[in-house]
């Protein structure tokens, strides 16, 4: 029997990417819903998400009223998941750098994890951003590996499946972190609470149109909340 399983994206000013996403996820995937939550782009994202909605069915929507961050984001894609009875929860980028083929992989592995992350630092796994950012990630991946002691190779993306049936007295809310360290956050809490997990390999693209979102101060951040993490271990 296949699970209830709905597929998560938030975005901000990616007219350029949405329906190319929507589309790849839905032609792969034409059994799992697919749910945007958009913080009132002002590139009219949600406008798009709509009309697109007219022709799909399983697309739903949330409009925010102002931009409130990518981990509130999250929080509220979780809580829509378990309100609706989803069994489970893939979420992932909105720029197309994430491959929604991979999207049965996650479903596979969900079976007998709890939660399943994307990796693109394992063996198989594959980045290609440009060398500058490429660095960056890879070794600011391996950093946390090594100041947290987790056996694990990936913090950062946002490629990952949730069993929510099996991550009991577990949602994201529990999650302090803020902004993108909210994903390093997510990985640690996990890990700390000795829930089943595995990485999958992922090839990770950069993207082609519309600008990161990522903020330079957000290094300065992850490292602050990284040794915040070292220190309540």
């Amino acid at each position: 029997m296949k699970k209830k399983t709905l597929v998560f994206t938030a975005t901000y000013n990616e007219f350029e990417n949405i329906q190319n996403f929507i589309t790849a996820v839905h032609n792969n995937n034409p059994e799992v819903d697919i749910l945007i939550i958009d913080d009132n782009s002002p590139d009219k994202t949600y406008e798009l998400v709509e009309d697109l909605g007219k022709k799909i069915n399983n697309i739903f929507l949330i409009k925010r009223s102002h931009k409130l961050g990518l981990d509130t984001a999250h929080k509220e894609a979780y809580e829509f998941a378990l309100a609706n009875k989803y069994e489970y929860l893939i979420t992932m980028d909105a720029d197309l750098s994430h491959d929604p083929k991979e999207i049965s992989n996650f479903v596979k592995y969900l079976e007998n994890h709890e939660f399943v992350i994307g990796s693109r630092y394992m063996v198989g796994g594959e980045c290609l951003m440009s060398r500058k950012r490429l660095t960056i990630s890879k070794y600011g991946n391996l950093f946390i590996k090594l100041i947290l002691n987790l056996n694990c190779n990936e913090f950062t993306t946002s490629y990952r499946g949730f069993n929510l049936l099996k991550l009991k007295n577990f949602h994201l809310n529990l999650i302090r972190e803020k902004g993108y360290s909210f994903f390093m956050g997510t990985v640690h809490h996990i890990c700390s609470k000795k829930f089943t997990y595995i990485e999958i390999p992922i090839t990770f693209k950069d993207r082609q149109k519309g600008e990161s979102k990522i903020p330079k101060i957000e290094i300065l951040r992850t490292l602050i909340n990284l040794f915040k993490l070292k220190i309540k271990n």
